[in-house]
């Protein structure tokens, strides 16, 4: 079975000392992605940053892309574009 986002966001947000409501809106973002087929062939851990850079933009408590890239292993280019892509697609405007 392949890997779900999800899995990965109670890690990442501990350890960039974000909240539960990070955490919760992160992985709304990955269900509405999965819903409309959007994570298909993408790497799960770099759809789990992109949707904890965005959660952390919406609920007020930005973590830089540098911060999240250091935590995730997943380069800042993947995730400004996973970022960009899942807003693009979802109507989420930052």
């Amino acid at each position: 079975m392949p890997t779900d986002p999800s899995d990965f966001v109670p890690r990442f947000c501990t350890t960039l000392n974000l909240n539960g409501e990070v955490q919760g809106r992160a992985i709304e973002v990955i269900e509405k992605a999965k819903e409309r087929y959007l994570i298909s062939g993408r790497s799960p851990k770099a759809i789990a940053a992109a949707a904890i850079y965005i959660a952390s933009i919406l609920e007020g408590l930005d973590r830089s892309q540098n911060e999240i890239s250091a935590v995730t292993g997943i380069t800042e280019v993947t995730i400004r574009n996973r970022y960009k892509e899942l807003c693009k697609k979802l109507g989420i405007k930052l």
